[in-house]
């Protein structure tokens, strides 16, 4: 009998985020093939050891392979998750949290996804941690490293 592993699990994207690992998916394999041919052509320059363009069409292409195999793996196993609640935290609501002295608006996203400089968190992250599950008017604590801040829910979308 042969060993099979077990099917990872479902990796939640946003719409929006899994079309941009497709996007991006499609255009490192169109610019695979053009790293191909500068390769082939570094390769027939002569020399390796002293090529600098084989060296670095090389290097190119380990760098755009390993991408591809990490976004193979997200279209794979990638599903697409709306936010099924407008009336609690969760993933792919838009949440907006003031702080006592200004708003942030912010996307719940998976970790894939997130970035907070395009104000996109993590389920996970600690202030996604504390806000999941919670309501328009909860109050939340977030250790962060300057001390705890809190932040009141205002809007959920």
């Amino acid at each position: 009998m042969k060993f099979m592993p077990p099917k990872p699990k479902p990796i939640q994207f946003t719409k929006k985020g899994y079309d941009k690992n497709q996007k991006e998916f499609d255009k490192l394999t169109k610019d695979k093939k053009d790293i191909l041919v500068r390769l082939q052509t570094a390769r027939e320059m002569g020399d390796l050891s002293e090529n600098g363009a084989y060296k670095y069409a090389k290097f190119e292409l380990r760098n755009t392979d390993r991408r591809l195999r990490q976004l193979t793996r997200f279209l794979r196993y990638g599903v697409i998750v709306k936010s099924k609640d407008k009336n609690t935290v969760s993933f792919g609501n838009t949440v907006i949290l003031d702080n006592g002295t200004t708003k942030q608006k912010f996307k719940i996203v998976s970790v894939y996804e997130s970035d907070p400089n395009k104000k996109k968190l993590s389920l996970y992250s600690p202030i996604g941690k504390a806000i999941k599950d919670k309501k328009i008017g909860d109050q939340v604590n977030v250790q962060i490293p300057n001390g705890k801040i809190t932040y009141t829910i205002v809007n959920i979308n």
